[in-house]
């Protein structure tokens, strides 16, 4: 999935996440675990929001995705971050962010340079991902490059979330760039959930709407699954939290967070 157009949108239409606030979140899980933790893997990083924040927080942060459109996304969100949206700072803001490495490779194929003290996967990443078995090769290779001691934080959609909430609905987002249509499919095997997006640019020169497509798909995978995907490649399950929380999970939880140690 290359998210050719999502690319362009995803900003705006995940502008309900706070991501200086998920930031802090993982943040503290990390140094609960992991207190010195100090090179860390932004996995799936999509535009980079959060790959940012996690550089203001002192991290030296490698981003990776397998989108390029995404990437592309994520490098002017940098530039801005350092030299402002109009670019008018001559020297960059920040150290941290300035240090950030965006590489473009799919979670599978995860190849990095050295070891890693921590990796975070956010926003369901896990769930865009239907074949058990690439998902088991993405969490072998984040365990590859893991120091002893070292911390894999990921969220997921539950199986409660794509039944109850995702399911068979329709969700229509209007924003001042896009009007977005968002049909879902439900499928009971897997518990997955058929996404189809269409996007409607209004072009000003022509005075008309322009119609784009985005189509994937999203797996929910039960606590059993992901335990074995944990323990298969050599990490350990150290604490699951609900929903951004220290809170234990609960039946209707919607976000689960695992924490794996290596």
């Amino acid at each position: 999935m290359s998210y050719n157009t999502f690319a362009g949108f995803y900003d705006e239409l995940t502008d309900n996440i706070s991501y200086p606030r998920r930031a802090e979140y993982f943040d503290k899980v990390i140094r609960k675990f992991s207190p010195n933790a100090s090179i860390l893997l932004d996995l799936a990083c999509g535009t980079g929001s959060l790959s940012i924040e996690l550089a203001k927080l002192g991290y030296d942060v490698v981003g990776t995705d397998g989108s390029e459109q995404m990437l592309s996304e994520a490098m002017q969100k940098k530039a801005r971050a350092l030299y402002g949206e109009d670019f008018e700072r001559e020297e960059p803001s920040d150290p941290q962010i300035e240090k950030i490495l965006f590489l473009c490779q799919p979670m599978q194929e995860l190849d990095m340079y050295g070891t890693i003290d921590a990796a975070v996967c956010a926003l369901d990443s896990i769930n865009h991902v239907t074949d058990s078995a690439v998902v088991q090769k993405i969490f072998d290779r984040v365990s590859l490059f893991l120091n002893p001691g070292a911390v894999f934080v990921f969220d997921v959609n539950s199986v409660y979330k794509h039944q109850k909430v995702l399911g068979n609905n329709v969700f229509v987002f209007d924003r001042e760039d896009v009007y977005c249509v968002w049909q879902n499919s439900y499928q009971e095997e897997h518990f997955q959930v058929q996404m189809d997006l269409d996007f409607f640019e209004y072009d000003d020169h022509t005075d008309s709407y322009t119609r784009t497509c985005e189509s994937f798909c999203e797996r929910a995978y039960t606590d059993e699954e992901i335990r074995s995907f944990i323990k298969k490649s050599g990490l350990k399950l150290v604490a699951t939290y609900a929903e951004d929380s220290f809170d234990p999970v609960k039946e209707d939880t919607q976000r689960i967070i695992y924490v794996a140690q290596k």
